[in-house]
């Protein structure tokens, strides 16, 4: 079966080493939460919010492992008054986990996008 995952983290600032770290921090959970590793990943899915401009996030997941998978960055649509330096992450994955199994990762000030889930 082909499932999402939905994640997002709040990073420190828009420099490059934090939008890797952050992102890195990210996947890793995504990733160790699931059970996945790269040959499940189908593709990936990056938002970052317009605030975060000093590198790509999809770099942080190619330095972790994922050569050939399918990435892609976006820019998250500016919306007034919403969580600023957050990159949001959206990965297909192969599992036979059940869609109620799935864990959505939300990590640092972005617990707030999803307090229904927040862990």
């Amino acid at each position: 079966m082909v499932r999402a995952v939905r994640g997002a983290i709040q990073v420190d600032g828009d420099d490059r080493e934090s939008i890797l770290a952050g992102t890195t921090e990210l996947v890793t959970e995504v990733m160790a939460r699931n059970k996945l590793t790269t040959d499940d990943v189908i593709s990936v899915i990056f938002t970052a919010t317009p605030d975060l401009t000093a590198e790509f996030p999809a770099l942080a997941a190619r330095k972790l492992g994922f050569h050939d998978v399918p990435l892609l960055c976006a820019s998250e649509i500016d919306v007034p008054g919403a969580l600023p330096r957050v990159v949001r992450l959206m990965a297909h994955v192969a599992t036979d986990r059940p869609r109620q199994e799935i864990q959505h990762v939300y990590l640092r000030g972005a617990v707030a996008l999803r307090v229904d889930i927040a862990q």
